[in-house]
């Protein structure tokens, strides 16, 4: 039976792409007491099964009946538990190749309602303006009360380049939004990176593929090789939801030398697991601040936590979402399988981030950023008076001046989050160089 480890969300909508990690072949061996099923518990579910089957209005076959049963049974554990037949099995190893179809959302199910965990950077659900946190109370003209995730998602999915229309909850919003979207295959790139001013570096990180280890350190070291090294690096984890824990464990790896990074504590032996750091820092000891919200979950908490217990960076943003369990996939005969929860994840402090979040070192609310007007008169400056004494290339440095004034204006006009981070950054390179 092949297991596999993922420390994701639960993904559906028009996604249904969890990514995954493939751990080893090993079942523990329970004893038979343990193993024995309860007797009388299996005749009332014959029995409900007979009575389906000889009065229910439709006939149902068989097939239907054990697949419905068993998904009850595990989304009635938890909210990550689930079982997967051969076609969704299928989708989700396709998505740790970061391509798959869909709307480009990540969701899970709340109150008989989806719920957005995040959009995916430059997808159609982004593009068309959904927000992490938004109710989908409507597809199309199907309520979603009353439907399975899995329902929801098959109404969800569709032929690329057709348009499904969303009813949204939104809070802040007095009614409900109406919101089209056109289906399209999601190709999720990673990783991606910029610099944000002189010295300083960016890189995005959308979910952890297999290869987001890989992507990330060929970013940075191209960015340092390009601007003959950086003083500080701002990694934004925001709406975030997760995906390979092995992703997760190596991108925290590559900013520490040495420690514990997360372990994994359940019922079983080949639950317990610790991973920890290995020699070298990609910044070799540079500043970095990392910027998380509400939609950075799982493998992204790992992140966020072990940087923060280890205090190699600074969390800024808001509070994290909170999901701190990891699941194993199990092969069933047939080509389905069942995702089952069997351990939590804790930091190297040993914090459990389950229902509780990362709480950053700095709140920094999003909001907008706009140059306040100014009221016809400007300031006088010693290079307004007349004669002033020369003090060089005066027209070089007030263009230099301006342009990065403006840059900054546009930073914190789109990214107001981003904006505070990097005047952290600047003033963490500051301290570090006056102190050697």
């Amino acid at each position: 039976m092949t297991r596999i480890r993922t420390a994701s969300m639960v993904l559906a909508g028009a996604v249904l792409g969890a990514t995954l990690t493939v751990g080893q072949n090993v079942l523990a061996t329970k004893n038979a007491s343990s193993n024995a099923l309860p007797l009388e518990q299996m005749r009332t579910f014959t029995d409900v099964i007979t009575r389906i089957k000889n009065n229910y209005v439709e006939e149902v076959s068989d097939d239907e009946l054990f697949e419905n049963a068993i998904r009850g049974m595990l989304s009635g554990l938890d909210p990550h538990s689930a079982y997967l037949n051969a076609e969704e099995f299928s989708e989700l190893r396709i998505g740790t190749t970061g391509e798959f179809g869909g709307l480009g959302i990540e969701v899970g199910m709340e109150d008989g309602f989806v719920r957005v965990v995040s959009p995916i950077d430059d997808t159609p659900a982004q593009r068309a303006g959904m927000q992490a946190g938004d109710l989908i109370i409507r597809l199309d003209d199907t309520p979603v009360k009353g439907l399975t995730l899995n329902d929801a998602v098959k109404l969800m999915r569709g032929r690329p380049g057709s348009i499904i229309s969303l009813t949204v909850i939104r809070e802040g919003e007095d009614q409900p939004l109406n919101i089209d979207i056109e289906r399209a295959v999601i190709k999720v790139t990673s990783v991606r990176s910029r610099m944000l001013d002189d010295e300083f570096g960016y890189v995005r990180i959308s979910n952890f593929q297999t290869k987001t280890t890989a992507d990330m350190l060929k970013s940075i070291k191209k960015l340092k090789q390009e601007n003959d090294g950086l003083s500080g690096l701002v990694l934004d984890l925001r709406n975030n939801p997760g995906g390979v824990l092995s992703g997760a464990v190596g991108v925290s790896d590559a900013f520490l030398n040495d420690g514990m990074i997360v372990y994994t504590d359940g019922r079983e032996s080949d639950s317990q697991l610790r991973y920890d750091a290995t020699s070298g820092d990609i910044l070799d000891g540079a500043p970095l601040v990392v910027l998380v919200n509400g939609g950075s979950a799982s493998a992204s908490e790992i992140v966020a936590g072990a940087m923060q217990d280890h205090e190699r960076a600074i969390i800024m943003g808001t509070k994290t979402f909170g999901k701190g369990s990891v699941q194993t996939i199990q092969d069933l005969p047939g080509g389905g399988a069942v995702k089952l929860t069997t351990s939590r994840y804790y930091t190297p402090q040993g914090r459990s981030i389950q229902a509780l979040g990362i709480e950053p070192d700095i709140d920094t609310q999003p909001g907008t950023w706009t140059r306040a007007e100014g009221n016809g008169f400007t300031p006088l400056s010693e290079s307004n008076l007349s004669g002033h004494l020369s003090g060089g290339d005066e027209e070089t440095a007030e263009g230099a001046e301006g342009e990065a004034g403006e840059r900054k204006a546009d930073l914190a006009t789109d990214d107001y989050q981003l904006f505070e981070a990097l005047n952290l950054l600047k003033g963490l390179a500051i301290l570090n160089k006056r102190s050697g």
